[in-house]
């Protein structure tokens, strides 16, 4: 055994365990420069890194890892900084009484500074630290011009005790963000394991269709030997010429058969090219993919309760089908949460202080001689509550959906597996007969040609034993390849795909 690199997916990588190549012996060798020997396994390690399916959809996890980061944006901490200037022109004006007084003019500024930061904490806590200072001038035209600085700094907290208190909208968003990353993640092993299943049947097809060609090429060298050997005894006037024609015809119909046949290898290598190809698809067309594991009906147990097992834990998409349902669950939770009425409790504490300047001000507030708190409660509460109890009622509707969707999807499963079980059973037992009729119809051909050779049979009657074997050739491979493609839908039924290929997904 040896042990292929890592496939790095970011924050995914492949681990593949390889099974030894066995190339063919050097006198089978393709001698076509283009031809590239490959196992299925080099065929699954091409597409873990190449699959366009796989690359698609390998970005999704690091997608809901950026969500889930920006989930907690509603603990961010918020700074608000700002700063006025006020301007006051005040008219002399005249007061009427018995004597006629006037008012001086009077100028009023100030400058006024506030910041404050604030944010909330995974509890709900609301906190906000908040500093001012103003300082004010005011003159008065005749009066010396007086100066007042007042500053302040303060904290102040506010602490749902019902609505917002276990659950909030920030804490919804975080819990279902997590969810939905594992929702990606098995989205990407579905992928992964749906890509696999593809490669490894497209890889038997591929194998099936050198066979189709071969047992057809064979066909048409039994059919020319026949026409060779019946224009001789023609041509001697041992043979009536009809029987050439029908020689002649059969050729003809053996070489349609072979030109089929090579169109659909064509087209077999071109599917198996597009799974493991992404943009060097140009590269990969010049390229003859060359199968080196030949198709082998090796007997594997059935176990129908352990294949079930393996598809209520295993599978994707049944994963992902509870994932959904305990999201909902989570918002279940939340708007049960928003039926209280919001009871808040807060508080504040902080420090005065003044003087003529800045620096009195700051002064004072350094030595918090002038302390200031305050507390108490509140509760607000919609009297109707109309929005959040008919969104618990539609929600409750809804996870009811994803339980009966979750049970149909479970029975599916259990059905699938039942029917892929009993269909690789019955490849296998196909195999057995069809590989007895392949040998039946040859020692009949063998027997119908020797009496040809004495004149006891008809150049029809080999024809249509040869006509009977070929068909009995195709069907033995067939047979071989659909058990071959039928124990990859099994492990991709059960969800066990990459344990059947060795393949292991590490998701941080």
């Amino acid at each position: 055994m040896k042990r292929f690199g890592i496939v790095s997916f970011f924050f995914l990588a492949i681990f593949a365990v390889v099974a030894q190549t066995n190339l063919p012996p050097a006198e089978l060798m393709d001698t076509n420069a283009n031809a590239r020997w490959m196992s299925l396994q080099d065929c699954i390690d091409e597409a873990l890194v190449h699959n366009l399916d796989i690359q698609i959809q390998r970005e999704n996890p690091q997608i809901s890892l950026y969500k889930l980061d920006g989930a907690y944006s509603g603990y961010d901490l918020t700074w608000n900084m700002s700063g006025q200037h006020n301007y006051n022109f005040t008219p002399p004006s005249f007061i009427l009484t018995t004597n006629l007084e006037t008012v001086p003019a009077n100028v009023q500024e100030s400058d006024s500074f506030n910041s404050d930061v604030g944010g909330t904490l995974p509890w709900g806590l609301q906190y906000d630290f908040i500093g001012q200072i103003e300082q004010n001038k005011q003159n008065t035209i005749g009066e010396p011009v007086t100066e007042n600085t007042p500053g302040s700094i303060q904290v102040t907290l506010t602490q749902p005790l019902l609505k917002n208190f276990w659950i909030d909208s920030t804490r919804l968003g975080i819990r279902q963000a997590k969810n939905n990353v594992q929702y990606s993640e098995q989205g990407l092993r579905y992928q992964v394991i749906n890509s696999v299943t593809a490669v490894a049947n497209a890889y038997y097809e591929l194998i099936y269709a050198f066979e189709n060609v071969q047992v057809q090429d064979e066909a048409l060298d039994l059919s020319q030997t026949q026409l060779d050997q019946d224009q001789q005894r023609v041509d001697i006037g041992s043979l009536a010429p009809l029987s050439v024609q029908q020689d002649q015809s059969q050729v003809a119909q053996n070489q349609a058969n072979l030109i089929q046949a090579q169109l659909t290898l064509t087209s077999d290598q071109n599917a198996l090219k597009t799974l493991v190809a992404d943009t060097n698809y140009a590269m990969w067309h010049d390229t003859d993919i060359k199968p080196t594991e030949p198709l082998e009906a090796k007997m594997e147990e059935f176990d129908l309760q352990d294949s079930w097992n393996k598809g209520m834990t295993e599978r994707p998409d049944l994963i992902q089908a509870r994932l959904t349902a305990e999201n909902q669950g989570i918002q279940l939770k939340f708007d049960r949460n928003q039926l209280f009425p919001e009871l808040d409790a807060f508080g504040s504490y902080g420090y005065n202080g003044s003087g003529a300047q800045y620096s009195d001000s700051f002064g004072e507030i350094n030595q918090g001689n002038a302390p200031f708190y305050s507390y108490g409660a509140k509760i607000s509460m919609p009297l109707g509550n109309i929005g959040p109890r008919n969104a618990l009622k539609s929600d409750k509707l809804t996870l009811q959906q994803y339980l009966l969707t979750l049970k149909q999807d479970e029975q599916n499963v259990m059905v699938g597996i039942d029917n892929a079980v009993q269909t690789a059973k019955s490849d296998y037992q196909s195999v057995d007969a069809t590989r007895q009729a392949r040998i039946y119809a040859e020692a009949a051909l063998d027997a119908e040609q020797k009496t040809y050779a004495v004149g006891k049979a008809t150049t029809f009657e080999v024809l249509t034993y040869q006509n009977n074997l070929t068909t009995a050739r195709l069907a033995e491979i067939r047979a071989l390849a659909n058990y071959e493609e039928a124990l990859a839908n099994l492990s991709q039924q059960e969800g066990s795909t990459l344990e059947r290929y060795g393949i292991f997904m590490d998701i941080p």
